[in-house]
């Protein structure tokens, strides 16, 4: 008990200055012991009090959170592990004067407005609208027991609520309010109050809180709040290596017109640097409070100017080359006259060169531009995955217009309301689903009739008046949040995306591509992409073929690069495949398992995107297995952002929003106004 060892400290001088002039004991006998507090605190806290303060915790702790979730540089290990390291703090004297000032005019102790500060900062980096601190409580409100040596701490759990953007100003009377309430409710040993309010137990963390707040002053018994400072937290200097009972430990005092102390951090959880980059947002903070007690704690600015240029600067240098202003058809054409005899598509027992494919989707093309398709008009693919259905995607991009696809397994009402949306000119489909579709004004043309139509006809690149800047693809939404949405996609961001893809994923000519994706996600995109504008054989699946079926298929093609989605890595076996060279999981969440199991021997990406951002927007190559794989970074010209609500960088590592901005980011959505960058929320 630090209060204890002040006045043991300061009585054995008396003591021995007394004894050493050899006068009497001068110190007066105390009126109660220790055992007497001990016997009167069980009857104290027996009846009415106990119900009373028990009702108080009750209801101040009800629906806490029981975990503050910090940002962690390590995954939290299935039981607490008490290392630790400590990191000094001192305020100085300019800002502990502005803080004493501002916490007069609120009615606060610096232990309160500091408390205010370090909440707030809490509750940026966890994103949570509640935080939970505990505080050592020195106990001694009675004048009986002020001169008695002996251990009166209690810990008590101050809930500080964040919600409903509060000012400098409320969060400071919010802070008083709670402090003084659990004051007055102090008597209840924690131990009880973790009993009354039954929180989930867990061997990985204390309960009810994981960060402490001590405030030592140097005055006899210090503030109403004041008490012990938690292990080797007493002052600057002292051992680097501690006992951390808690993921963190700030313990400050005054002393000599500054405010001071240091903090204790579980280094199981946290490395030091990042520790120090806090004690600087709480710096911040309080700086903040005294400037402006009016502003709103969730704007406080708590990064430094160096980080801000680091998360918005530095992380998103992504400047490369790539072919600006040209679209999909005219890269593709550029690849056959680079590879003009090479494999292009392989679908069954069909297999065509480059130019075959083109010559293919130059006759289909020119039967759509005499059909009426052009420039901003929208061709609907109602067909199931095979080689007609790349063809085709070709050939509407080389009569200038944009694609839509239709998967014929999709709801008719579903099916309906995207052509009717997208208004489409055409529906590309077979004589097999023609019968299926729903009734539109879209004119319908069946490719396996119009096949012999055509065939022997002019075959040459056409010449078509269209950019970069005009719609290549339309991809609806799922609908998960209210009517799909149909996705204009333009052609910029797809050379880039191929190019970006290409050295990621290590495409090379003569590589060989899986085709596994449904057309009606737009990953088939990047993967006709990829490998058409690379040189590289694109490997047709048949639709429905998983399993050992898959892996046959990959194994004879001699696939080299295969993008799946996690839930199918996890459920297949990954060794059998000499030639596969790279896996990219996309989709959904990848687990460390399978990082590690697709991973061994070969390059293994992550990819993240959404639709808005041309497909992929981030991707991470090699991710450790050892936790969680992120999301990695920003592909080539595209740049990535971490906001809070209020449009501002959150700190490193803190949870936020994901914005994405750069040439891969769409126009914006049919029968809106097209938009220059868009939000997307991971």
């Amino acid at each position: 008990d630090g209060w204890s060892i002040e006045v043991l400290t300061r009585e054995l001088g008396t003591l021995y200055d007394a004894f050493r002039r050899g006068k009497e004991n001068p110190l007066p006998p105390l009126p109660v012991q220790y055992a007497d507090y001990a016997a009167w605190q069980r009857q104290w806290v027996d009846g009415e009090v106990l119900r009373q303060q028990a009702e108080y915790w009750n209801q101040t702790l009800a629906g806490a959170p029981g975990l503050l979730e910090l940002p962690t540089d390590h995954a939290r290990l299935a039981r607490q592990d008490f290392s630790g390291g400590l990191i000094g703090i001192d305020l100085g004297e300019e800002l502990t004067a502005a803080l004493k000032a501002l916490g007069q005019r609120h009615g606060t102790t610096l232990f309160m407005t500091v408390l205010a500060g370090w909440a707030a900062v809490l509750g940026r980096l966890s994103g949570q609208p509640d935080v939970v601190v505990g505080t050592p409580s020195a106990n001694r409100g009675r004048t009986e027991i002020e001169g008695l040596v002996g251990f009166f701490v209690n810990t008590l759990a101050l809930r500080i609520e964040l919600g409903g953007s509060p000012s400098v100003a409320e969060l400071m009377g919010r802070v008083r309010e709670r402090a003084l309430g659990a004051q007055q409710n102090q008597d209840i040993p924690f131990e009880q109050v973790v009993e009354l309010v039954q929180p989930a137990r867990s061997m990985a963390h204390a309960a009810l809180f994981q960060v402490m707040f001590a405030w030592q002053s140097a005055s006899e018994g210090g503030s109403e709040l004041s008490g012990p400072g938690t292990a080797g937290a007493g002052s600057l200097g002292a051992a680097p290596k501690v006992a951390a009972k808690f993921d963190l430990s700030l313990a400050l005092g005054e002393a000599g017109g500054r405010i001071m102390g240091s903090v204790v951090y579980a280094t199981s959880l946290f490395e030091q640097a990042t520790v120090e980059r806090w004690l600087g947002y709480l710096r911040r903070a309080l700086e903040a409070f005294v400037a402006d007690d009016r502003q709103a704690v969730d704007a406080l600015p708590l990064l430094p100017e160096s980080e801000r240029r680091l998360v918005l600067g530095e992380w998103n240098r992504t400047e490369a080359e790539y072919p600006r202003g040209l679209c999909i058809h005219e890269l593709f054409q550029a690849q056959v006259r680079r590879t003009s005899d090479a494999v292009a598509l392989i679908s069954g027992d069909l297999s065509l060169t480059y130019a075959e494919l083109n010559a293919r989707a130059n006759r289909l093309a020119r039967r759509l531009v005499a059909l009426g398709a052009g420039p901003e008009t929208i061709v609907a693919l109602a067909l199931e995955r095979s080689a007609e259905m790349v063809v085709a995607l070709l050939a509407v991009a080389k009569a200038g217009a944009a694609f839509l696809p239709v998967d014929p397994a999709y709801p008719a009402e579903r099916r309906r309301w995207m052509l009717e949306r997208s208004a489409a000119r055409l529906v590309l489909t077979t004589s097999a689903l023609a019968a299926d579709l729903p009734a539109t004004h879209a004119a319908v043309v069946a490719l396996d009739l119009v096949a012999a139509e055509i065939e022997g006809e002019d075959d040459s690149d056409l010449s078509v008046d269209v950019d970069a800047e005009n719609a290549a693809y339309v991809i609806f939404t799922s609908g998960s949040t209210g009517r799909p949405k149909g996705v204009v996609v333009p052609h910029r961001g797809i050379g880039n995306l191929a190019a970006a893809q290409r050295e990621a994923f290590g495409v090379e000519p003569g590589g060989r591509v899986l085709q596994f994706a449904s057309f009606s996600f737009d990953a088939a995109v990047a993967e006709v992409a990829h490998a058409l504008l690379s040189g590289a054989a694109l490997v047709m699946a048949r639709p429905g073929q998983a399993g050992p079926e898959l892996l046959a298929l990959m194994r004879d093609q001699a696939v080299t690069v295969a993008t799946l989605p996690p839930s199918l890595l996890a459920a297949l076996p990954a060794d059998d495949l000499p030639a596969l060279r790279t896996v990219v999981s996309a989709g959904e969440a990848v687990s460390a398992d399978v990082v590690a199991r697709w991973g061994a021997g070969r390059r293994f990406v992550n990819a993240y995107g959404p639709t808005e951002t041309t497909v992929c927007a981030t991707v991470s190559i090699d991710p450790s297995p050892d936790g969680r794989p992120p999301i990695g970074r920003p592909i080539a010209n595209v740049h990535a952002y971490v906001l809070d609500a209020r449009m501002q960088p959150v700190p490193v590592g803190v949870t936020g929003e994901l914005y994405v901005g750069g040439v891969g980011v769409v126009r914006g959505y049919l029968g809106q106004p097209a938009q220059t960058a868009e939000r997307f929320i991971p």
